[in-house]
Parts: C-alpha cells; sequence; structure tokens
C-alpha cells in the first residue's frame, strides 16, 4: 500500500488538473462570444458606414429626367386620333378600344362625312352603324356605345358633350380612359392619366407602378407626376411605346432613358 503522503498529492494533482481543464473551458467559451460580440459590432459598423444606395431596379424612379428626356426626344407628342370637336375625338376613342390609331383614322372620316352632327348619329339604331365601323374591331359593342352616348347626349346635357369627369362617365362605352382623353385633350382639363396599352407597358418597365390594373397604374402615375404633366406625360409614354418601347425586343439602344431603365426584359443595357 503507498504511503498517505502519497495518495492525498494524488488527490490533489487529479483535482487541480480538473480545475486547469475547467478553467480552460471556460475560456474558450469566453473567447467564443468575445469573437461573436465582435464580428456583431464590426458588421453593425459596416452597414452604418457603407456607401449609399446604388441606383438600380427597385430604386425610386427619377421622374423628373424622364419627363426631361421623354420631351426632348417627342417635342411634338400629342393625341393621334384625327377629329375637330369633342364629338369626333369622344367617338374616335371609343373606335380606338382594341384597335389601331391608325385604323381609326382611316375609318372616321368617312363616317363623319355621313353623319355630322350628334343628333344624325342619335337618330342611328346601332345595326346602322355597324358596318361602317366594322374595320376596328368589337363593331357591335362599339356601334351600340357610339349611338347610346350620342342618345345621352342629346337628351341629358342639350347636344353638347359634357366637360366633366362625372358627367361623360354616365355615358354609355365611356371609362375613365376615354373620359381623359376627351377632357385633357379638348377641354385642356387634367382630371387624371390616361392608360392605354402603351402607357402600362411603359410605366411598369420604368417601375412607376406595380400594378396590372388600369385605374390602380392611373393612381399610382397621379401620385408621381405633377398635375401640370398629367395630360402630356400619356402623350409621351404613348409615343415611346410606339417608336421605340415596344411590347416584343425593344430597341433599348436607341432609347433616350435607357440609364433610367432597369426593366428586366431590356434587350441592351449600359449599367
Amino acid at each position: 500500500m503507498p504511503p498517505a503522503t502519497s495518495r492525498t498529492a494524488g488527490k490533489h494533482s487529479k483535482a487541480s488538473a480538473a480545475a486547469t481543464s475547467k478553467s480552460r473551458k471556460k475560456g474558450l467559451v469566453k473567447d467564443a462570444a468575445g469573437t461573436a460580440a465582435s464580428s456583431g459590432a464590426a458588421r453593425k459598423r459596416k452597414q452604418r458606414t457603407a456607401s449609399p444606395k446604388t441606383p438600380g431596379r427597385g430604386s425610386k424612379p427619377d421622374v423628373e429626367a424622364i419627363l426631361r428626356g421623354l420631351k426632348q426626344a417627342y417635342p411634338a407628342a400629342e393625341c393621334a386620333l384625327v377629329h375637330h370637336n369633342a364629338w369626333q375625338l369622344l367617338v374616335a376613342t371609343i373606335l380606338s378600344a382594341q384597335c389601331t390609331d391608325a385604323r381609326v383614322n382611316m375609318v372616321t372620316p368617312e363616317l363623319f362625312k355621313r353623319h355630322p352632327t350628334i343628333a344624325d348619329m342619335a337618330a342611328m339604331p346601332p345595326e346602322a352603324l355597324e358596318p361602317e365601323i366594322r374595320s376596328t374591331g368589337f363593331y357591335r359593342n362599339k356601334a351600340k356605345s357610339v349611338t347610346g352616348a350620342a342618345r345621352a347626349i342629346m337628351d341629358k346635357f342639350g347636344g353638347k358633350v359634357p366637360e366633366t369627369m362625372e358627367d361623360l362617365l354616365t355615358l354609355p362605352g365611356v371609362a375613365r380612359k376615354t373620359a381623359n382623353v376627351v377632357l385633357g385633350v379638348w377641354f385642356k382639363k387634367a382630371e387624371g392619366v390616361v392608360v392605354d396599352t402603351h402607357v402600362q407597358r411603359v410605366s411598369q418597365r420604368l417601375e412607376l407602378t406595380r400594378a396590372t390594373q388600369p385605374q390602380k397604374i392611373e393612381q399610382d402615375l397621379m401620385k408621381l407626376l405633377p398635375r401640370q404633366e398629367w395630360i402630356l406625360f400619356s402623350h409621351l409614354l404613348i409615343a415611346h411605346g410606339r417608336k421605340l418601347c415596344v411590347a416584343r425586343r425593344p430597341k433599348c439602344r436607341e432609347c433616350p432613358i435607357e440609364k433610367l431603365c432597369y426593366a428586366p426584359d431590356k434587350t441592351w443595357s449600359s449599367h
């Protein structure tokens, strides 16, 4: 049997080793915690000192620059529908639904020659008008809208096209797009923004709206644009949509505002 002093020394040695191991483990835990804290603090400092967000997809659109660029590119932008009074513009706009302005302009001269007044069209049954507007498409519905609008104007508004959004929207076949065209182009009243297929496509590509419904798109554009630009802005986007920002394979190399656009379907990019 080993001496008592030897056994006691062994016990002390084991206890000392255990204490040292425990101390080392605590040190490692503290070191890990300290490292994590340092890393977190470094990340926070980096976030605070990071450079501002680079302009790009998701950034707030530069509306002033967009307006400036489009005005320079399309100084003569205006309504393409040929008309000589408010009634002709109203009819032409109704006929332009799902139809090109060029086609409408081929139909309306003869149409207004045969039926020059609102009263003339109000006296027509829709079936009589259908053959004259067949080439514009959806001619049955359009004939009902045109003759119905003519009768409503004669009965409710003394034979004159109304000049308010509220009154125009009571006419058959007239929604906000048509009312905005008549109010803005003929009466020079900015009550809203015209949203057609070109305006919808271009405004979405420029990230001016994420909406897909015309009324919601219009509301978004009205919030972004100064009121005095509402009428012209539609003409600018329509001109741009027809010439360069077409639906398929937009001509991005020729675009005057390409640097302001981050659309996912761009065919060329400078950034």
